[in-house]
């Protein structure tokens, strides 16, 4: 009896002893989490998109000038703060259109791609985002850009 739980006693102290195996540790948080949730995300989101509203270059784009007039700017903000959300993770679910068929008319150039970027990585400056998690949400809208650019340059 007293081998039996000496044995017992030992496996217990050598169990926690051990290091935590990969299925143990703790899950690293998703983007979504690291972000703050829904409430920062929608809070870039509606910077972003006031400042792409009222952005020159974008505007310059008749389709695109044409879409900002046909859409309304806070259904479009909710639209973009569930696609953000569910693309970093987050329980929102999009459930708009793929962003090839969604932006196929406005003809979208490089310049334009650019300036949409500019303006991104301001809203994100100006809520303090942290680089790594600027670095994967650059990366993210990157990924859509084969869908979105269509033209290197705007003919009349």
């Amino acid at each position: 009896m007293k081998i039996r739980v000496l044995i017992a006693l030992a496996l217990s102290i050598l169990a926690a002893a051990m290091p935590l195996t990969a299925q143990q540790q703790p899950a690293a948080k998703s983007l979504y989490d690291r972000l703050g949730g829904l409430y920062p995300i929608a809070a870039v989101v509606d910077d972003f998109i006031d400042r792409v509203f009222v952005n020159a270059t974008l505007n310059a784009n008749p389709n695109i000038y044409k879409a900002r007039n046909d859409v309304r700017k806070a259904g479009l903000k909710t639209h973009v703060s569930n696609l953000v959300c569910s693309a970093t993770g987050g329980p929102c679910k999009y459930i708009g259109l793929d962003m090839k068929t969604a932006h196929k008319d406005f003809h979208i150039t490089e310049k334009e791609w650019q300036a949409l970027l500019v303006d991104f990585r301001a809203s994100l400056a100006k809520f303090h985002v942290p680089t790594a998690e600027q670095k994967e949400l650059i990366d993210i809208v990157e990924s859509t850009k084969s869908d979105m650019v269509t033209t290197s340059v705007r003919t009349k």
